[in-house]
């Protein structure tokens, strides 16, 4: 009966003071909120570059459009053409690389895409996301168009940027569009000037 009485007592003890003890509470309560916490962090990061990329593509876009604007791109970007005729950049392509001069350095120009179009005036322009068509491979295989009108034309340039997204913990993710993309679009239109 003694050893009965004292294996209680220091049972009932030993349970009251793990119970008091509270020395891995914080572990155990970090281990609870901590994949919250970081997909949070990850979620804040990859929303915050992203527009650190939506606002350098929104510059490039306003320096590229300059271009149409005063003329300078009907003017200067007709095309190159070798010794024997052949062209070998299109005055779209000669775009394409002044806006891709214009681009921050983290901003690939492989990923840009260039749709420059005439428009009779001011409410038929188009300034939104067109619509994409893939191959089987998932690339764009869109031909999108370069007129930039002539003097006192109602032009819209559309830059779309493909971002690569990444998809975040707790099923968070940014793209939309197929393999994890998302694209980004800035738009200008504008009245060009007399050259």
């Amino acid at each position: 009966m003694v050893r009965g009485w004292t294996s209680r007592r220091w049972g009932g003890a030993f349970r009251a003071a793990l119970l008091r003890d509270v020395r891995g509470a914080t572990a155990l309560e970090f281990a609870l909120v901590a994949p919250v916490l970081i997909a949070m962090i990850v979620a804040i990061f990859e929303i915050a570059v992203m527009y650190f990329a939506q606002q350098g593509l929104e510059t490039a876009t306003e320096t590229a459009a300059r271009l149409i604007l005063t003329g300078q791109a009907q003017q200067n970007f007709t095309g190159v053409k070798d010794a024997q005729g052949n062209v070998t950049k299109t005055p779209q392509q000669q775009f394409k690389e002044a806006a891709c001069a214009s681009l921050p350095t983290f901003l690939q120009c492989s990923r840009l895409y260039v749709d420059v179009t005439n428009v009779s005036n001011f409410s038929s322009a188009n300034p939104t996301l067109p619509t994409f068509t893939y191959d089987s491979n998932g690339n764009i295989t869109n031909s999108f168009a370069y007129s930039p009108g002539t003097q006192g034309a109602v032009v819209v340039v559309r830059l779309i940027y493909n971002w690569p997204t990444l998809a975040g913990p707790l099923g968070f993710d940014l793209s939309n569009r197929p393999g994890s993309q998302r694209m980004l679009l800035a738009t200008s239109v504008m009245k060009t000037e007399g050259y």
